[in-house]
């Protein structure tokens, strides 16, 4: 298990190899991390606990009291007798479930959406559903509420990843989502930027048990007085050993490999060696170019401060402990976290004094002290000490007592008893109002009426109440991103293997993929005869996924949601059941709802139920046939047009023939008998002849253009007529 000596590393490195860290670097490392993770967040830490005792103080414990003022009070333990009244009433409590109360109504939640073109979009889908399945599995609404109220309380939480053998009889393995319920059990690298801890390079969450407890759990490992040795002279054995307990420790960090980073065509990576660097070599055969690289792998010891009890490698990229932070200041190079609590603890402490003062004095009032001159209780002054505490059935006093002229004095009587004043009223209002005020929340985000009235106003007044308040809830929504990113990084490097996966979709529904990592795309659509998707595989390893937080009301009050919206769509157009009202009855809340919304499907036209879910050969040719139609289409119309061109264009040429030949045959009829006519006469009825002609058959205007040609409706384009013949004998 360890190497103390360094021989097995020696001969690793003769063998070629890296040089192997030592068990004691590793723990010499540890050791040293931890003792600065302790000192950093030491005063923060305090802090905390003191917030946190301060929440969680009770009339029983007088916690939100300090000590000083208890003492001087006379409220110590076991002293009830002439005793002030500490009174705790604790409104701290309230406040901090109604930011946390508030979480649980509206859970934030991740959704993976592709951001490369191998990744799909059902494949997204696929992981929101297996993220749904992994949360459902582990609880984890009982890790995010304790880190919730852990961070709103006192300022940090923290949600941790693990892996889990499915049975006894597989290597299969499942995700789960952990609670850390104790905070202050985990110390993580103080260096961090990140609010949710994604650039931590080590963290350690501790655990104290007991010697006897320690020592069954792990038989093999060393004796506790061997450790008692070690640890002499080094400081810091505190953190690791004391006379009780032994403490014991998830060590997660960071190592870096040095190694040698291919690129390929397209812009692919790989490190020398690994199956994606084979896969690409056998593609593109030659990287473009080399360079070493530090090659980061996260390593999992569990340690007690001085022996590596369980060593393996750690799945996924980043540290698997989540951190949800509430308010955080860094302060002179220290880091200080603070939830709600923390500003409003002098609040309560005045509120508590002003309500026990007011107490006091009301309690007082019928036991005012009585007034009276010395020589009436000379001889009685037992009893009268107490007058004022105790019912004595007689009081007895000097009743001759007279001033110095001689005149007796009056028989003592009661002072007049203490009131409550208006400014100690005043004082104990102003302190509850501060408490909200230190808190961010006001009578609107509490519950309280106002003189809001319609629902509206209500509904506005309450979102601004929640502005105070609404980082709580942004920080845990960032830790639940980061948890749904890990685990898109992890469940392709867990589910390795073939397997059939669960998933539980938005509404509830669960249904069984099927997980195949070795095939090349994202999904594979398995078709039938007929091109009907019968089948699909997923490989969640191909592509690149990131996610966006989801915030808001959960599924069941969306649902409600849209049943109402969609009633008052239905209302207003009745006709929307023919297409929509499947899914009006399916968010119904009721038994028999899903089944009554698959019968009711049945009805509704199959084109408009259709999800063209076919086997992309089948959609190509579709598409290939419908491209293929319009074309034809195109080329009838063409055909038909030019036909219809060919038909006018011989229908002109002929009636143009016919119009010639009339010119020429009233040409030589003219000709014929122009004896007796001049010459003007002739080309008038010629022209007179040419004009009726051209009425008859609608060509006076718009005369049609035959093919290359162009017609002219005046002389110049008008066929050449026949010069007549000059008659003999006509006088010159």
């Amino acid at each position: 298990m360890t190497d103390p000596t360094g021989i097995n590393a020696a001969a690793n490195v003769a063998a070629g190899g890296k040089p192997k860290k030592s068990a004691s670097d590793i723990l010499t490392v540890a050791r040293a991390r931890l003792d600065m993770a302790v000192s950093a967040l030491a005063e923060s830490r305090e802090d905390e606990i003191d917030d946190l005792r301060f929440y969680a103080g009770s009339p029983d414990n007088h916690w939100q009291w300090p000590a000083d003022v208890l003492a001087t009070r006379g409220a110590v333990q076991g002293q009830t007798i002439n005793a002030r009244p500490c009174l705790t009433i604790n409104k701290l409590p309230q406040h901090v479930r109604q930011v946390t109360n508030d979480q649980r109504q509206n859970r934030p939640g991740a959704k993976v959406i592709p951001v490369d073109d191998k990744a799909d979009v059902q494949v997204a889908e696929v992981f929101n559903g297996m993220i749904r399945h992994i949360e459902y599995i582990s609880d984890a609404d009982v890790a995010y509420d304790t880190a919730c109220e852990n961070q709103v309380a006192y300022g940090e939480g923290y949600i941790r990843l693990l892996t889990e053998y499915c049975d006894d009889n597989t290597f299969d393995q499942d995700i789960k989502i952990g609670r850390v319920r104790n905070s202050f059990s985990v110390y993580m690298d103080p260096t961090i930027q990140d609010p949710t801890g994604a650039d931590a390079k080590w963290c350690f969450i501790t655990e104290d048990v007991t010697k006897e407890d320690y020592e069954r759990m792990y038989p093999d490992a060393a004796p506790i007085t061997t450790l008692q040795s070690l640890g002499v002279g080094d400081q810091s054995i505190s953190n690791w050993l004391n006379e009780d307990t032994i403490r014991i420790a998830d060590y997660y960090y960071i190592d870096y490999d040095r190694a040698t980073l291919n690129l390929y065509p397209g812009n692919a990576t790989a490190f020398e060696g690994t199956p994606e660097d084979k896969e690409l070599r056998a593609v593109y055969g030659k990287p473009k170019r080399t360079r070493e690289s530090d090659r980061p792998k996260v390593k999992y010891c569990k340690i007690n401060g001085y022996e590596i009890l369980e060593e393996r490698e750690w799945a996924g990229k980043w540290i698997p402990v989540i951190r949800i932070v509430g308010n955080e200041f860094e302060v002179d190079g220290r880091l200080y976290v603070s939830g709600l609590v923390r500003n409003a603890k002098d609040a309560q402490r005045m509120y508590n004094y002003w309500v026990s003062q007011e107490a006091e004095m009301l309690a007082l009032a019928p036991k005012a002290p009585f007034i009276g001159y010395g020589g009436q209780f000379e001889g009685y002054e037992e009893k009268w000490k107490t007058a004022n505490t105790q019912n004595w059935p007689y009081l007895e006093v000097n009743p001759d007592v007279t001033d110095g002229q001689g005149a007796v004095l009056p028989l003592p009587q009661r002072a007049q008893p203490p009131m409550a004043s208006s400014g100690l009223l005043q004082a104990k209002s102003g302190a509850a109002e501060d408490i909200k005020a230190t808190t961010g929340q006001y009578n609107a985000s509490l519950g309280m009426g106002s003189n809001e009235r319609s629902g509206k106003a209500i509904l506005a007044r309450q979102r601004e109440g929640d502005v105070g308040t609404y980082h709580y809830g942004d920080n845990l929504a960032r830790g639940v991103r980061h948890i749904a990113r890990q685990l898109i990084d992890l469940i392709p490097k867990i589910y390795d293997t073939q397997r059939i996966a669960r998933i539980i979709g938005e509404d509830g529904e669960t249904k069984m993929v099927k997980i195949n990592p070795e095939q090349q795309e994202p999904i594979n659509k398995i078709v039938d005869e007929n091109g009907v998707v019968i089948e699909k595989i997923y490989n969640p390893g191909v592509g690149k996924y990131d996610v966006v937080a989801v915030t808001g009301p959960g599924y069941a009050t969306k649902r409600q949601e849209a049943l109402e919206a969609m009633a008052q769509l239905l209302q207003g157009n009745p006709q929307l059941w023919q297409v929509a009202g499947d899914l009006f009855v399916k968010n119904m809340d009721w038994p028999g709802a899903q089944e009554m919304s698959k019968r009711f499907a049945k009805t509704i036209d199959p084109k408009i139920m259709s999800d063209d879910d076919k086997s992309p050969e089948l959609q190509a040719a579709e598409q290939q046939i419908q491209a293929m139609g319009a074309e034809m289409e195109q080329m009838h119309q063409m055909i038909q047009n030019v036909g219809k061109s060919i038909e006018v264009q011989e229908q002109r040429r002929k009636d143009y023939e016919a119009e010639i030949k009339a010119y020429q045959a009233e040409t030589q009829r003219i000709t014929a008998t122009q004896a007796g006519m001049n010459e003007q006469q002739i080309q008038d009825i010629a022209m007179g002849v040419v004009a009726a002609a051209m009425e008859s058959n609608g060509q006076l205007t718009g005369i049609p253009e035959m093919p290359g040609q162009e017609m002219d409706i005046g002389m110049e384009g008008m066929p050449e007529m026949p010069q007549p013949m000059e008659p003999q004998g006509m006088p010159q």
